[in-house]
């Protein structure tokens, strides 16, 4: 099963795909789409410029769910109202960076951003600590199991 993750530039998914498929954690700029392992990796900057957005449709063509993920630091919106609903597929959200949040408040507002974009449900993950991410794992294990 593959999953992609599209979020904003810096939001951290790049190195939750290491986390998932249990690599050394290293800063890297996705600077195109890549496939690693079982995950699908795009540049922010696809979903942060609308004439990209083609890219992402494309790209998600490839992969059996979809991960919007949000960045806990930002209040930026990147992510359209109903965003989700471009997608024939399911689609996830992914709030990135829990460790470091400033408030839980943070964190709920980035819940909130990604269930006004659609997602069918919410995890709360640091690919930095591993918080949440066994329970993300798990979830898409079930799910492979399911298609």
């Amino acid at each position: 099963m593959n999953l992609i993750l599209i979020g904003h530039s810096g939001c951290g998914k790049s190195t939750l795909i290491q986390r998932l498929e249990d690599e050394d954690l290293v800063y890297k700029k996705t600077q195109t789409v890549e496939y690693n392992g079982r995950c699908i990796d795009t540049p922010g900057e696809y979903l942060q410029n609308r004439a990209y957005y083609r890219a992402l449709l494309m790209s998600a063509v490839d992969a059996d769910i979809i991960g919007l993920t949000e960045d806990c630091l930002m209040s930026d919106v990147w992510l359209q109202p109903a965003f989700a609903g471009v997608f024939a597929k399911e689609v996830i959200g992914i709030v990135t960076k829990i460790d470091i949040a400033e408030s839980r408040e943070a964190i709920d507002e980035a819940v909130e951003r990604l269930k006004m974009a659609g997602v069918s449900r919410v995890f709360e993950v640091s690919a930095m600590t591993g918080e949440g991410v066994d329970s993300l794992k798990k979830y898409l294990r079930r799910r492979n199991e399911d298609l």
